[in-house]
């Protein structure tokens, strides 16, 4: 079967200059991948007629469906109508139901209907005009050489209605598509290039209707496979085959699949452990707790914890040693076991997680520069403590003490 191929066209200054945001690209892909419609291109082009014709014309040449948002206004500024009626080479016409609908629009509201207002019902003569009930601006559908062009409002909301009422069925009828099926693995603990000397010859072996992509980002690596073909049920079945090869080779570093989070995948291990943790945290901040408390039903499990940002309170609250502190300072291993210990018998929780470091951008030393932290595990019978070497950005480094004290966590219960 054919793989039919879309282009996302943006129309608009505003996107370019960056005082709005195109959030409409990424809901209009998730949606045309549930038809098995393959995205193969997203184009942002100015309020300029030879930026506009020239982004149609290449379009065309590598999409089988062009969706266009944007510049339907009623100003001078908005291209869009006229340039799709030059490219087509239509006549624009005054369209009386465009009209009517957008009389009655304003007056329902008490607004007074002008002539630039007018203008929302001039369209090309060849387009059909799709009915925009929530807006003023229709949109429309063009057809040629088994090409199909749609243009759409830049309101989300008009878009979104627009597409599910009238393009996405449209589309149905027209193209005969495939089945397009993704299934995420995500792991963390594990850099990119790491996991993929791990899994070379079981991604070499991957059959061909099934394609490997890499997405990492701060701290994992999302794994997604795509299996396209005719039969959802078999496709599923195909990709759990391959996960299930694929464990023995990079299983230790599997936290979850699609939408799972690490903080959900921990919590999980917790409820199912009907064990409690608690956590005390210095360079971290109270992030990794705030993680934790992100996830609903947390409270069955998250006992507390506490950020002893100075190190009295490490002493006084967590039980940490002086001679500790003046012997390996904050920021070591010592330490942070102590502290580990400390926070689970002061919350009496089963386990104990902890961390310290120099978050930076300054306080490094050149026996402990900037990025060095170390995390810590405690549940009464093992203590494990690990050192990280990080970055020189604060925020990042926070963010990744909090991936590792969770990854901790969840491998003292899978390995």
């Amino acid at each position: 079967m054919k793989q039919i191929n879309a282009e996302i066209l943006t129309i608009g200054d505003e996107i370019l200059y960056g005082q709005i945001t195109d959030t409409n690209s990424q809901w209009m892909s998730a949606e045309l991948d549930q038809l098995g419609i393959k995205v193969v291109r997203k184009t942002t082009v100015g309020d300029t007629e030879e930026a506009i014709l020239t982004a149609f014309e290449e379009a065309e040449s590598r999409a089988d469906i062009i969706l266009i948002t944007g510049g339907l206004g009623p100003t001078n500024d908005d291209l869009t109508m006229p340039m799709l009626a030059r490219y087509f080479d239509s006549e624009i016409i005054m369209n009386e139901a465009v009209l009517n609908h957008v009389k009655d629009f304003f007056e329902r509201r008490g607004r007074v209907f002008t002539e630039l207002n007018k203008r929302q019902a001039l369209v090309p003569k060849i387009a059909q005009v799709l009915h925009n009930e929530l807006g003023t601006a229709p949109g429309t559908w063009y057809e040629r050489n088994g090409k199909v062009f749609v243009s759409m409002p830049g309101v989300p909301h008009e878009m979104k209605n627009l597409m599910k009422t009238h393009v996405l069925p449209k589309l149905q009828q027209v193209f005969q598509t495939p089945v397009i099926y993704h299934k995420l693995i995500k792991t963390v603990g594990i850099g990119e290039s790491f996991l993929a000397d791990k899994i070379k010859v079981w991604e070499d072996n991957l059959p061909e209707h099934v394609s490997l992509a890499y997405l990492p980002s701060v701290g994992h690596v999302k794994l997604r496979l795509t299996a396209v073909g005719e039969d959802r049920e078999q496709l599923e079945k195909d990709v759990d085959l391959l996960i299930k090869s694929f464990l023995p080779l990079g299983g230790d570093y599997v936290y979850g699949y699609d939408n799972t989070t690490l903080e959900e995948a921990v919590g999980d291990i917790l409820k199912k452990t009907g064990k409690t943790i608690a956590f005390a945290e210095s360079c971290s901040g109270g992030y990794v707790q705030h993680k934790i408390t992100t996830i609903a039903g947390s409270s069955s499990y998250f006992q507390g914890g506490v950020v002893p940002y100075h190190n009295d309170h490490k002493i006084n609250l967590l039980g940490v040693r002086p001679e500790t502190l003046e012997e390996h300072g904050a920021v070591s291993g010592a330490c942070v076991k102590e502290m580990a210990e400390g926070v689970r018998k002061l919350f009496k929780a089963d386990i104990g997680a902890s961390s310290s470091g120099i978050a930076g951008p300054g306080g490094g030393t050149s026996d402990k520069p900037v990025g060095t932290v170390w995390i810590a595990y405690a549940d009464g019978e093992k203590t494990i403590t690990k050192k990280l070497q990080l970055t020189q950005n604060r925020e990042l480094n926070i963010k990744l003490t909090e991936i590792a004290v969770l990854n901790l966590v969840r491998k003292r219960f899978t390995t």
